[in-house]
């Protein structure tokens, strides 16, 4: 279990150092550039290189470390109840900003904003987790490597289940989200971490469960499947649940906090 024990090490320390940076950031920065750019930057880092690292379990650690999915499944509701809690109001998806800014939420400068942050701050923690797995500080990571040039596409289903899957896991994430949004922070968190974790052992084996386009764009360079059939699952679809959400909002069941 040395091996599960680096990679816990590693999601935690992703989590300490997002948590000083936002601390820092919110001391040296206005308002607005700490919560359109700081927190976002930072909750996309730390979803990243912590979502990487969790697949690589899941992938290798069946048949490399011997233990079963439930233990990755334990550490996915963890971690997203340490997500919930420190993201600090930012969303890490690209689809809960556009929405916002289509219901008048957001401006077009600050949703820009944000869409820059999510980007750099998924491409940091990408590449960041692949210099850390190249130290093969663990034999997981070590046939991580060996494995990383043959990576297959996540995609196990229809082009349509795929994007329903994806739609739906999208809007029933974000439905929660609304009902909850006005609860106290110690139920509202770990309902949206059992969700998330539902929903990703759900609809895990036929998508990998990213309802977010650009965590999604980290699987891009896989074989199995080209752009398009990326882009109709990992974008279009969870857009279409955020679209679909559109009307609970305006029925009044409140506002998305995400």
């Amino acid at each position: 279990m040395a091996g599960l024990n680096v990679s816990i090490a590693f999601l935690f320390l992703v989590v300490g150092v997002c948590q000083a940076f936002r601390c820092l950031s919110k001391r040296l920065l206005s308002p607005g550039a700490y919560g359109c750019l700081a927190t976002e930057l930072a909750a996309s880092f730390q979803l990243c290189a912590s979502c990487l690292e969790l697949r690589m379990l899941v992938e290798i650690g069946p048949w490399g470390g011997g233990f079963g999915p439930d233990v990755v499944l334990t550490l996915l509701f963890i971690l997203f109840a340490v997500h919930g809690a420190s993201f600090d109001g930012a969303s890490a998806n690209p689809t809960v900003s556009l929405q916002e800014f289509l219901l008048l939420e957001s401006s077009l400068a600050a949703t820009a904003a944000k869409l820059v942050a999510q980007g750099a701050g998924m491409g940091t923690g990408w590449a960041v987790t692949k210099l850390y797995w190249s130290w093969e500080l663990t034999q997981f990571h070590l046939i991580q490597n060996l494995i990383a040039s043959e990576c297959s596409s996540s995609i196990h289903t229809s082009l349509q289940h795929a994007a329903f899957a994806e739609g739906t896991c999208s809007f029933l994430l974000h439905l929660v989200l609304l009902k909850l949004h006005q609860s106290r922070p110690t139920y509202r968190v770990p309902a949206l971490a059992a969700t998330v974790t539902f929903l990703t052992y759900t609809a895990g084996p036929f998508t990998g469960a990213f309802f977010n386009p650009a965590l999604a764009v980290t699987t891009f360079h896989c074989s199995g499947s080209n752009f398009w059939d990326y882009v109709q699952v990992y974008w279009l679809g969870p857009m279409a649940g955020e679209v679909r959400r559109y009307p609970e909002q305006k029925l009044g069941w409140g506002q998305c906090w995400v």
